[in-house]
């Protein structure tokens, strides 16, 4: 049993400006971030593949007590990707405490923003970002 697409060649993938995910030979879903098996059918014939990166919000919260590494307040946004899985990150670019109801359905790029490593962490971290 191999992982096709590990967090590091995700990761890289990311800093290269791709978004990487996984396609399963046997029932054509996209998968993102990687997983082991597919979600649908539990098949581990998958492809590494280059995603969009573009979709559209459908939902978001604004956190005011972020964990470590994040600046309070910031707005995470649960979103779907062309292809259609679903991701979550966080929206930059505008002021999560002036956000409405009117950024759901509001298209979006992803990009990536590096964590640094608090006390819990194994490292280093990226979260994803959605620019509008």
């Amino acid at each position: 049993m191999e992982y096709k697409l590990i967090y590091t060649a995700y990761r890289d993938g990311l800093k290269e400006g791709k978004l990487l995910g996984l396609k399963c030979n046997q029932c054509g879903t996209y998968i993102c971030p990687p997983r082991k098996v597919c979600p649908e059918c539990q098949s581990e014939d998958l492809d590494i593949v280059e995603l969009s990166g573009k979709g559209e919000i459908l939902t978001f919260t604004v956190v005011q007590v972020p964990p470590e590494g994040f600046e309070s307040p910031i707005a995470i946004a649960t979103a779907k990707l062309d292809e259609g899985p679903w991701v979550v990150g966080n929206v930059e670019g505008v002021d999560p405490n002036s956000l409405t109801m009117d950024i759901i359905g509001k298209r979006f790029t992803v990009g990536y923003k590096e964590i640094p490593a608090d006390y819990i962490s194994g490292g280093d971290r990226m979260a994803l970002t959605f620019k509008l």
